[in-house]
């Protein structure tokens, strides 16, 4: 766990040492983990806004074996078909699994749920949940249970990878490399990911005021 966290706040200096090590399969390597990351439901932990953002900063240095065009369709083409596979995934086994009535995680009412959800908030919910944290690993999952229409999902889905790598590549490489970020880019690693989480938590903690206070079972005659 110290050995992720690590990685995770000194992005820069590990993406470094990767990109002299492997060259241009740095561009691999990177691939795989935004297409996990954004579609594979188990690795939701991986990193993904600091990642793209440290990534920005290596292109823009001075030799750099990446180039920020083709980092740029990579991972846009990374993320894309990460949430695809995701969607796919859900729309397969998702109805399958969520069969039983009692169970706490695999209840059917979530299906129900996400099906009346996407209805109500379906296209806004796939580009939002882009930038936050955990939650963009599960938008495409829940989005294939609820029975988005590929057609519609698909929209969304490109709108939102290119929205979401292009504005942190970009901001990396346009500010990753200034002086004062450079000697505080943990710190500003440790933002972005405190402001990225920060709507999902803000939202949860929003639907937890709204839930109506449940109400004591009556007494039933004897």
């Amino acid at each position: 766990m110290n050995d992720f966290l690590d990685i995770l706040l000194h992005l820069d200096t590990h993406l470094a040492g990767w990109t002299t090590a492997l060259g241009p399969w740095t561009y691999v390597l990177l691939f795989a983990v935004i297409f996990a990351e954004t579609g594979l439901v188990v690795t939701p932990f991986l990193p993904g806004d600091s990642l793209l953002f440290a990534t920005g900063a290596i292109c823009a240095i001075d030799g750099s074996p990446l180039h920020i065009g083709v980092m740029l369709v990579v991972l846009i083409i990374a993320a894309v078909l990460g949430d695809a596979t995701n969607y796919a995934v859900g729309t397969r086994i998702g109805p399958k699994v969520f069969k039983s009535e009692t169970s706490w995680w695999m209840n059917k009412k979530h299906l129900l749920k996400a099906q009346h959800f996407y209805e109500k908030h379906g296209g806004k919910t796939i580009v939002l949940a882009r930038f936050m944290p955990i939650i963009r690993t599960f938008a495409p999952f829940v989005a294939g249970i609820g029975q988005m229409t590929y057609r519609r999902f698909a929209l969304f889905n490109v709108s939102g990878g290119v929205a979401w790598v292009t504005s942190f590549l970009i901001a990396g490489f346009w500010f990753g490399n200034l002086e004062w970020v450079k000697k505080q880019f943990h710190v500003v690693i440790l933002v972005i990911i405190v402001l990225s989480v920060l709507p999902g938590v803000v939202e949860y903690l929003r639907s937890r005021k709204d839930e109506p206070a449940s109400t004591p079972p009556r007494d039933e005659a004897i």
